[in-house]
């Protein structure tokens, strides 16, 4: 049964930076195509961050050059730096799992991910 468990939300001040970890098990971690999702009070869910099996990335426009995801096979754990945050990044942020479909493909809409954590909260704020 998959498991993932994101942890490493809080409550920051603008122009800060937290940590997202999502530790999973259950599944086969380097064979899957991995995301960071969010959903901010009254706003559908959006696609922050992708990285594939083989390590190609892919951002939305709103959090480039600010965020950075990245992967851990050993440790079966995905990660999301997320610097200089502003108050519009407050959301639930979720990660997910899909199964490596080719090397053509980082992201995948939301309801192509096969597995889904719980989220957590990342508040910014002063």
């Amino acid at each position: 049964q998959a498991q993932l468990v994101e942890s490493g939300g809080g409550l920051v001040q603008p122009g800060g930076s937290l940590r997202l970890s999502c530790i999973t098990s259950g599944f086969t971690f380097d064979r899957h195509d991995l995301g960071w999702f969010r959903q901010a009070p009254g706003k559908e869910r959006e696609r922050v961050s992708c990285i594939s099996a083989i390590g190609s990335t892919a951002y939305a426009d709103s959090v480039k050059g600010r965020f950075t995801i990245s992967r851990d096979d050993a440790k079966n754990t995905l990660y999301l730096q997320m610097n200089s945050l502003k108050p519009e990044d407050t959301a639930v942020y979720y990660c997910a799992a899909e199964v490596h479909w080719g090397p053509d493909y980082v992201c995948y809409d939301e309801w192509e991910y096969n597995y889904w954590g719980q989220g957590t909260q990342v508040t910014v704020s002063a």
